[in-house]
């Protein structure tokens, strides 16, 4: 659910969206404060946490459009676009992987018959957001906490149109998608907000989940993110 309102409970000096996911969770209340960069431009998003050993535990968040396997603008059959069914293995691949919930045609990315639920999703955010989030169980002391971000159209001087001609699927992403990440230790900062800090990319169609460490191709997909934190919500 979204409120264009900026609610009473952020406390924060510039609008925006309010976000809840999960609410029936038995676990923390975590708070994900996102804000947007320059170069923000309908990007499609992902949350999630793993444990220290690097194992998925849950997402948190992540847009409807990807967790459904419909895009609003799927379907040009009928000469105009409708929503329908379209599935973006290189949109957020590093998630995608992270679930291991492979499909029976090989992609990681769910479908319609095996979409992600109602409650871990949302749409896509037009601006700044507070996301709260309850976690499906109480989280260990020590957890890290994922956001990865993808932006379509977003050519640069070395993901060029035409880098990899015969990849449609790489033509649907651009520059990869970026991941953040931070550990977040209960012991150290609990209500106290941390920062999420990038360390590297996605593959540039979704072959696979490594993250590519090497950023120095990414240009203005780092600026559509100014910055993304988390804190333990007191509320």
């Amino acid at each position: 659910m979204v409120d264009s309102c900026r609610s009473s409970r952020v406390n924060t000096s510039y609008q925006a969206d309010t976000l809840y996911t999960n609410p029936d969770g038995k676990g923390d209340l975590i708070e994900i404060n996102f804000r947007k960069g320059t170069e923000h431009n309908h990007p499609l998003m992902a949350i999630w946490i793993e444990d220290t050993a690097g194992n998925y535990t849950q997402t948190v968040y992540v847009a409807k459009s990807i967790a459904k396997g419909i895009f609003e603008f799927g379907d040009k059959s009928a000469g105009k676009w409708q929503p329908g069914s379209l599935r973006r293995p290189a949109a957020l691949p590093v998630w995608s992987h992270s679930r291991g919930v492979q499909e029976d045609d090989g992609l990681f990315i769910p479908k319609e018959e095996t979409a992600i639920p109602d409650a871990y999703t949302g749409p896509t955010p037009q601006s700044n957001f507070v996301l709260y989030a309850r976690t499906d169980n109480t989280l260990p002391d020590q957890f890290y906490v994922y956001f990865e971000i993808n932006q379509s159209w977003d050519w640069n001087e070395y993901w060029t149109n035409t880098k990899y001609i015969e990849d449609e699927e790489y033509k649907t992403s651009s520059q990869p998608a970026l991941v953040y990440r931070v550990l977040f230790d209960k012991n150290v900062t609990n209500s106290k907000p941390v920062y999420l800090k990038l360390i590297g990319h996605s593959h540039y169609s979704g072959q696979d989940g490594t993250i590519y460490t090497d950023t120095n191709t990414i240009t203005t997909a780092q600026k559509i993110t100014e910055s993304v934190s988390v804190r333990i919500s007191e509320h």
